[in-house]
């Protein structure tokens, strides 16, 4: 029986190890929904105006009403969009009736629509102070020049657009544009992967387990 006992052992303790990170990464799943659930109850949640200075540690996803018109060029941010294909994200200046001048990110337009003349957007609109995490080691430097933003690089666009750096997704307004489709600040894009993780270790626990009895079934084979 001794023969036995260092499989048996080696069996268990790499069971019980994958099994434990198995049930640690459910555990984050769980806090992971309540964050989502947090964030998509501020996202949702009823409009206030426009802070004095917005901070992204204290107004992340926060909703805000605004009156006033979109004024100026549009800055045009390459995406790729699932349901609607590539196309660009609409940026403008959005002058408040008190004078302000901030970023609004209208939506989505497709490509063929880039250059096409679109409705002057005045009066009452709703969204979310976003400050997106746009760029990776990956990403382009922004094309200023050709109009071709790879980034909503707040502290760029603010520059070449005169605003605040402060960035507004639409939501919802009294003019809507029909060749421009609003994207909601939503928490779809915020990793949440920790389901897969633990299949993942608790499949690997289950690898594991089925290797040291296909190792007990060798040794008691060269036994008989």
């Amino acid at each position: 029986m001794t023969r036995y006992i260092a499989p048996i052992l080696i069996g268990l303790i790499g069971a019980a190890i994958l099994l434990s990170l198995g049930t640690w990464q459910m555990q984050r799943l769980a806090w992971k929904e309540g964050v989502l659930a947090e964030i998509d109850a501020r996202i949702d949640g009823t409009p206030d105006d426009l802070p004095d200075t917005p901070s992204f540690d204290r107004d992340r996803y926060a909703p805000v009403q605004m009156t006033g018109r979109a004024v100026g060029d549009e800055l045009h941010v390459l995406v790729s969009h699932k349901k609607f294909g590539p196309g660009y994200r609409v940026v403008t200046v959005f002058e408040t009736e008190t004078g302000r001048r901030v970023l609004l990110d209208h939506g989505f337009i497709k490509d063929e629509t880039k250059d096409a003349a679109r409705a002057p957007l005045e009066g009452y609109v709703t969204g979310n102070l976003h400050w997106p995490d746009d760029r990776n080691s990956s990403t382009p430097e922004n094309d200023v020049a050709g109009n071709i933003w790879f980034a909503r690089d707040i502290e760029q666009m603010s520059t070449v657009l005169g605003t605040e750096p402060v960035l507004v997704v639409l939501r919802t307004t009294s003019e809507a544009d029909p060749t421009v489709t609003p994207l909601p600040v939503d928490s779809s894009a915020i990793p949440n992967d920790h389901l897969n993780y633990a299949i993942t270790w608790f499949s690997l626990a289950a690898v594991w387990l089925g290797m040291t009895g296909f190792w007990l079934w060798r040794i008691r084979r060269r036994t008989i």
